[in-house]
């Protein structure tokens, strides 16, 4: 396999640039299973024929470029909330973000052409890229949105595979498989190996589904509450009280279901209640008796000590708040500036903070009791990490993430965190309960399979059983230190050429 020599000198940069962007379609909504694999084969020609590594990171940069602009392109969404002030920064967010993030890639591709010669710097570059993938989640609070693990692949495959490997050692495992299949031309071996052991793999692990196709449940009925906010209305005094009382409504409201009973847990989304929880006495009496004997878990805003957190409160059917959590990982620009100070002066604030400097971070990951189990609570972004959800003192019962995903617009945003939701709950082989101001709003079993669920931009209710976790998955266990172990060990590996070409030398 080859490409024209007719590129001339800059044609693989824009080939790069457009191949990256033709992989982003492999993202929710679009989900184009093909783009991926004929993404990749290009992008790992043009690196076999990069002749210095300088010119390997430029493809990668431009590649990554590509990618991230377009498959994060719904970043420019919150800007438009209130567009009069913060309008003219979305082309400028989006375009940095996706620089920013390339430079991993572009680091990955300028190591493995450096680290490797030959036919092996393929296998360089696997590893080399599997690592800067690590180092997105981690690096500077991390941002691992739009990992290998959420382009589109039969689901079942991704889902069947993380509970093992995770996320990230799912991302080792897809390079290892497609990118030496550019060495069929002239080393079969090294391509169709790496993708026998793919499909060994994948027949070998279980296959997701429970036996006979019934999954245990518990005897708890959950009720998901979805008021559909939009972000521009959700605080605007004269409406923020009608989507509080069209929550109430359905939370009052007769079982979804003919025949079932009344729910034993409802929740709500984040910063449901637009109101501190300094002063939630003004909204318990109606929220009693909207729960008729239910516990409520519900996203509001508190107040301490001149801190503000974005918060989960479960409340008891009495109205007494049981317990209280504040979201640990919050978004950088977002819901608290890096060096505020600094970006006071011109004005900037977080785009989701109510006060100045942004929301202060909660102190500690830990588990809510309520009367469905113990839960761990995941607020919006929070779910984005899934060294988040194993950094937990103790294994929960269940997963909740409330959400705002107003924020994300009409289009891609929403549909991407919904899959990594997913992810989650198949990595730790645990259900999830996810309720999303705007949607989607879903249950999702222990195997990442959405059982039920409410469509994007659509207020209502679903009630439903809740699902029983399933034993502790080897993720849950390990974490992402295989997936790191392998990628090094295959760098060591790959790199013994080159180290004993360079050795050789010196001697002479």
């Amino acid at each position: 396999m080859s490409l024209p020599p007719a590129l001339g000198r800059f044609g693989p940069y824009g080939l790069a640039f457009g191949a990256g962007a033709l992989m982003a379609q492999g993202l929710a909504p679009v989900s184009a299973v093909w783009t991926t694999p004929v993404a990749l084969l290009i992008v790992a020609l043009l690196f076999l024929r990069s002749d210095q590594p300088r010119r390997a990171g430029g493809i990668g940069w431009l590649f990554g470029c590509g990618y991230f602009g377009f498959g994060l392109s719904w970043i420019m969404e919150p800007f438009q909330i209130d567009a009069a002030t913060f309008g003219w920064m979305a082309p400028f967010a989006l375009v940095l973000m996706a620089a920013g993030l390339a430079l991993f890639w572009a680091l990955a591709f300028w190591a493995g052409a450096r680290m490797s010669r030959g036919d092996w710097r393929v296998f360089a570059l696997v590893a080399t890229w599997s690592l800067a993938e690590l180092a997105r989640a981690y690096v500077l609070t991390g941002f691992p949105w739009a990992g290998f693990a959420q382009l589109a692949f039969p689901r079942d495959l991704v889902l069947r595979a993380v509970p093992w490997v995770g996320s990230h050692g799912f991302a080792v495992l897809l390079l290892l498989a497609v990118l030496p299949c550019v060495l069929l031309a002239r080393r079969p071996l090294f391509a169709v190996l790496p993708i026998g052991l793919m499909v060994i793999a994948s027949g070998w692990l279980p296959d997701g589904r429970p036996f006979g196709g019934n999954l245990p449940l518990t005897s708890q009925t959950v009720r998901l509450v979805q008021p559909n906010a939009p972000q521009a209305e959700k605080w605007l005094p004269e409406k923020r009280w009608m989507f509080v009382q069209r929550m109430l409504d359905f939370t009052a409201a007769a079982p979804a279901q003919a025949g079932s009973g009344r729910p034993d847990l409802v929740i709500w989304p984040e910063t449901a209640i637009p109101t501190l929880q300094n002063y939630i006495d003004e909204v318990r009496p109606a929220l009693v008796e909207a729960a008729r004997g239910a516990e409520v878990i519900y996203g509001i805003q508190r107040e301490e000590n001149g801190r503000y957190m974005n918060s989960a409160v479960v409340m008891s059917a009495e109205g007494e708040a049981l317990d209280i959590y504040d979201k640990v990982h919050l978004v950088p620009f977002g819901e608290y500036m890096p060096l505020p100070k600094l970006w006071e002066r011109f004005g900037v604030f977080g785009l989701a903070s109510r006060a100045a400097g942004g929301y202060a971070p909660g102190t500690q990951r830990r588990l809510l009791d309520t009367i469905a189990g113990r839960a761990l609570p995941l607020i919006c972004y929070e779910g984005v990490f899934a060294q988040d959800v194993n950094a937990t003192p103790s294994r929960p019962d269940y997963l909740v993430l409330i959400t705002n995903d107003a924020w994300f617009g009409n289009y891609s945003g929403p549909y991407q965190h919904l899959v990594q939701a997913q992810l989650r709950a198949a990595e730790q082989g645990l259900p999830m309960l996810r309720a999303a101001n705007t949607g989607v709003s879903a249950v999702i079993d222990p195997y990442g399979h959405v059982r039920d669920s409410l469509a994007l931009n659509t207020a209502g209710y679903l009630d439903a059983r809740l699902p029983r976790p399933l034993p502790p998955t080897l993720y849950s266990r390990s974490g992402d230190w295989p997936a790191l172990f392998v990628s090094l060990l295959l760098l060591c590996v790959v790199s013994l050429p080159r180290l004993g070409m360079n050795r050789r030398r010196t001697l002479a």
